[in-house]
């Protein structure tokens, strides 16, 4: 019997956008997931600053941004948790919760790869779930061999084989937070919902961070 797929997706989401859930879908599709749990992280151990918007608004605004896709879902469980949230123990503790006969795919841009030695325990984390790694059409696929030294050829083999190609979409949340804090139009980038609730809450009006 063939292994359930659960593709994982983490990040601070601030804002989450079209391009999130769009890389979102098209990764899922191409690994054959079930579905894809959206996991926003309390404070991402690299980036060393809290997200602009609170807790509960970059989890509202992901909730309106995956309504009505039966093969989205959220977790609040990094939140829940003390910060900073290291990804080895999400994959742990979703790994539990759904058993052996789960495998459990963490969605990584490529733009993360430079950073993947500096990950909290990654040779574990690679051994221990499928690091998927998600590139944009049109650029080059992501070589991994010059890591073999570091974590041997059978990590950087399976960092290879789960790589996959997405749309080019030229969105960042960084973008967006900068062009609302000088009042540009951002509807284009956005769920009408997640745009709507920006504006009602008065979210990201002062000048973004880095």
């Amino acid at each position: 019997m063939a292994k359930r797929k659960i593709a994982l997706f983490g990040g601070t989401f601030d804002p989450i956008h079209l391009g999130h859930t769009r890389v979102a879908a098209e990764a899922v599709r191409h690994i054959g997931a079930e579905k894809v749990v959206f996991i926003p992280a309390k404070l991402s151990p690299l980036k060393g600053f809290t997200p602009s918007a609170s807790d509960d608004d970059r989890f509202a605004m992901i909730a309106l941004a995956i309504a009505g896709n039966k093969s989205f879902e959220l977790s609040d469980y990094e939140l829940k948790r003390p910060q900073p949230s290291y990804t080895l123990q999400t994959v742990r503790q979703f790994q539990a919760d759904y058993g052996s006969r789960t495998e459990i795919y963490w969605l990584i841009g490529a733009d993360s790869i430079e950073d993947l030695p500096h990950w909290y325990k990654i040779s574990e984390l690679i051994d221990e779930c499928n690091l998927t790694t998600m590139y944009r059409a049109g650029f080059k696929p992501p070589d991994f061999s010059k890591f073999k030294e570091l974590w041997g050829p059978q990590r950087v083999e399976k960092l290879q084989r789960n790589v996959v190609e997405t749309s080019l979409i030229d969105i960042s949340s960084t973008e967006i937070r900068n062009k609302l804090a000088v009042g540009d139009d951002i509807t284009t980038m956005l769920h009408p919902a997640v745009a709507d609730y920006i504006h009602e809450h008065g979210l990201y009006r002062t000048k973004a961070k880095p």
